[in-house]
């Protein structure tokens, strides 16, 4: 605090100016008068001051103050509001305006009571006799009593806003401010959000997009491997397949090769290749037919089956009642029902009239087809009976006709040849044959021979 008194005469009815500087404040009172202010003031009793304005929140007597009110008026907080009163007070004094010598003792006395709290006699230094302003500016701190901070800011803006009509656009123009600060930190926080949000939206569809491609890549390396297998079963199958036929194979196959290139080692095994490969397709080929056609045969008892159940069931619903008289053949009762399960049990045998057999041909079962595990010992044990091996020379088509039993249902028949070079064929003749006995019958085929080496085979 520091306190400088330039005067003249005390005694004298003119004095010269005087200029107090009181924490920052500088409080310049009039050079005319200042004795009289000082004396009026000190005359004064303590709580009351020239000038004091009832305590409100929008600057009007009589009006309580809170704040809600002031930051609805200011927009501000009391403490924000303050600061500002401070500042204004601080920068614009003697300046944009010249309060009267109460209002400066009023202002900075709130000042103290805000910064210190009530005024305290043993804490504060003594006043000089000479310090007129020190002492009227005791007196005007000791006035405001147990003064609340809150109410000692509010009635330092008040007191600001009626000394100085400049305070109100002062605050107005920083509110403007701080309302456009306050927008742009919206505008900007929006625009940090959006950012945000994209980002985020960016990294879930980034995301999204890889998880999609590893499942994409899954898929297909599942798809690969399950090809893979599948292809490594079939040829393993077919691996199987080609050595369970090559050991059947192997013996005649080589004979075959060495006599088209008995020089040449490589071309044997060429054509020994060419035929496991085309013998392993026939076989496939013979063997697709086979389960195509148990395939249609198990529909086709299916399609059957389902045509006599329907059958039944309408002779079912058809059949006489309880209490009416069932009809009779040769004296005897028959139930339709009775009659037709019995229908399907019929033998061919059975199926014959009195005069003769009916036009339908007999029921002939699928053929069959197997091979031997070792076609070559079947080959051996044919050979030592003389009467089992034919000749078949090129050109030659060779008939065996072989009598079946009259009660018999089935049919073997077994054969091989050495080169893989005839052709085989089974035809049934319908006949009536008195002949008991196994018939061969050569003759020329249609397509001529190259040349006239023979060819055995062993029919059983």
């Amino acid at each position: 605090m520091a306190t400088e008194v330039q005067s003249g005469d005390l005694n004298s009815a003119n004095s010269s100016r005087l200029e107090v500087s009181i924490d920052g404040l500088t409080l310049s009172p009039d050079s005319e008068g200042e004795q009289e202010q000082a004396e009026t003031s000190a005359g004064q009793p303590a709580g009351q001051s020239a000038g004091n304005p009832e305590l409100s929140g929008d600057g009007e007597e009589g009006e309580p103050a809170s704040s809600g009110s002031i930051e609805r008026k200011w927009g501000f907080s009391l403490v924000e509001l303050y600061g500002l009163a401070l500042r204004f007070f601080k920068e614009k004094d003697g300046k944009a305006f010249h309060p009267t010598y109460e209002d400066k003792l009023r202002l900075v006395a709130l000042h103290k009571q805000v910064l210190q709290g009530p005024y305290n006699p043993d804490a504060s230094p003594e006043v000089g006799f000479f310090d007129v302003l020190g002492n009227d500016r005791r007196k005007e701190w000791a006035s405001l009593g147990n003064m609340e901070k809150d109410e000692a800011m509010l009635e330092f803006v008040n007191l600001l806003n009626k000394c100085c009509s400049l305070f109100a656009p002062f605050v107005t123009s920083h509110k403007i401010e701080k309302e456009e600060q306050e927008r742009k930190r919206r505008e900007e926080e929006e625009q940090r959000r959006r950012e945000e949000e994209e980002r985020e939206r960016l990294r879930q569809e980034e995301e999204r997009r890889r998880h999609e491609e590893e499942e994409r890549l899954r898929r297909e390396e599942e798809e690969r491997r399950q090809v893979e297998e599948e292809r490594f079963r079939i040829e393993q199958q077919k691996q199987q397949i080609m050595a369970a036929l090559n050991a059947q194979t192997a013996v005649q196959f080589q004979q075959y090769a060495a006599q088209q290139y008995p020089d040449s080692p490589e071309q044997q095994l060429i054509l020994i290749r060419q035929l496991q490969e085309q013998h392993y397709q026939q076989y496939m080929q013979q063997l697709y037919q086979v389960q195509l056609a148990q395939q249609q045969a198990a529909l086709q008892k299916q399609q059957e089956d389902a045509i006599v159940l329907s059958t039944l069931e309408a002779s079912e619903v058809s059949a006489p009642s309880a209490g009416e008289e069932a009809p009779t053949l040769n004296g005897q009762a028959e139930s339709t029902t009775d009659s037709l399960e019995r229908e399907p049990d019929l033998e061919p045998a059975d199926q014959v009239t009195e005069n003769g057999p009916t036009d339908s041909p007999p029921v002939i079962a699928a053929p069959s087809m197997w091979t031997r595990p070792q076609i070559k010992d079947f080959k051996e044990k044919i050979r030592q009976d003389v009467d089992s091996v034919i000749t078949v020379g090129r050109g030659e088509v060779v008939t065996v006709r072989v009598p079946t039993h009259e009660e018999g249902s089935y049919l073997f028949w077994e054969f091989a040849t050495d080169y893989y070079d005839v052709g085989f064929g089974v035809f049934f003749e319908w006949t009536d044959s008195t002949n008991a006995s196994v018939s061969v019958h050569v003759s020329e085929s249609s397509d001529e021979g190259e040349d006239e080496e023979g060819e055995e085979l062993y029919p059983n």
